[in-house]
């Protein structure tokens, strides 16, 4: 018996086959190259068959699909803001209709769903019942995971952070991704630099070098390190960002855990004190010393072993929704 899990993210696919103790024995990586709609669908069953085709069909009897987005059991679909034409896909149709194996077992869920799961199942939080990760990459997403189960919501929204309210006045960027996402994502980090670059007419640093349109996440962290007055501006701005949301989650919630990934942290993990000493602030101050903050120990694969866990736990009836 093998499964395989799937991790759908902005920019790329990445996709593994288990064994049944839950091993990567096989992985695939697709990147997305601006590609929409149905071609991201194709992508998906492209990426499964390539196991199919290398091993014996029969014997992978399940497939967990990782969405960023929401994923609307009753009927199938997604929507996926990220991904242009992904406002209501029917993806569980798409992917079952070009199964192989007609037999297997397709499982969907939500991004932040599947990064607590794998979490749980393989990661940082092995043995926790309250866990919250916090993943930070094109945007921004919480898994929460409460008394050892996901916490959904009345209609499985719970979650999403980047929405969280931590500035004002309220401005019409905030609109489309939320204030938090706004200032503190991947792609958030890049327009606010941009936005000082535009401001800051005597500004000469290493970012001005760079053509504005090419600015990414990944430049503002690089000259960061040479103390460049813009790039540290950006920073420590996340930084409060990161530090405000994490202590309201720990006041909220009371975690165990939090655990912070996404293609962000990455770099910003070397940012993880000063993101406590920050949430030590704002938090209820007898939770915030009874939580461990830390990050990812899956290297990015969070969503991943969280779609293979999806899998596994459509193959036992009995089991829980749970870890």
């Amino acid at each position: 018996m093998s499964f395989i899990g799937v991790d759908l993210g902005g920019t790329k696919i990445s996709a593994a086959l288990f064994n049944p103790e839950g091993e990567i024995i096989q992985k695939e990586t697709l990147k997305l190259e601006g590609q929409k709609g149905n071609e991201v669908g194709l992508l998906i069953q492209r990426a499964i068959n390539k196991f199919y085709v290398k091993n014996d069909v029969e014997k992978i009897e399940a497939v967990g699909i990782c969405v960023p987005g929401i994923y609307y059991p009753h009927t199938g679909r997604v929507w996926a803001p990220n991904i242009p034409g992904w406002e209501n896909y029917p993806l569980l149709d798409q992917i079952k209709s070009a199964l192989l194996n007609k037999n297997t077992v397709v499982s969907i869920d939500s991004d932040r769903a599947c990064y607590i799961l794998g979490e749980t199942w393989k990661g940082s939080a092995q043995g926790c019942k309250d866990a919250i990760f916090i993943a930070v990459g094109t945007g921004i997403g919480a898994g929460i995971m409460v008394n050892g189960e996901i916490l959904r919501g009345s209609h499985d929204i719970a979650g999403a952070i980047g929405w969280l309210a931590l500035d004002k006045p309220f401005r019409k960027e905030y609109i489309d991704c939320g204030c938090f996402e706004y200032h503190a994502s991947g792609e958030g980090i890049a327009k606010v630099a941009k936005e000082y670059l535009l401001q800051e007419k005597n500004y000469s640093g290493i970012l001005r070098q760079i053509p504005i349109e090419e600015i990414t996440a990944r430049e503002i962290f690089e000259s960061y390190k040479t103390n460049d007055p813009i790039s540290v501006k950006v920073i420590n701005e996340a930084i409060e960002y990161w530090g405000m949301t994490a202590a309201n989650l720990v006041s909220l919630f009371n975690p165990e855990k939090i655990i912070f990934g996404g293609g962000v942290f990455g770099p910003a993990l070397q940012l993880l004190d000063k993101i406590v000493f920050e949430a030590r602030k704002w938090a209820q101050p007898i939770s915030i010393n009874q939580v461990e903050f830390c990050g990812s120990s899956l290297s990015g694969d969070a969503g991943l072993y969280g779609a293979g866990f999806l899998a596994l736990n459509s193959l036992s009836p009995k089991r829980e929704n749970n870890v």
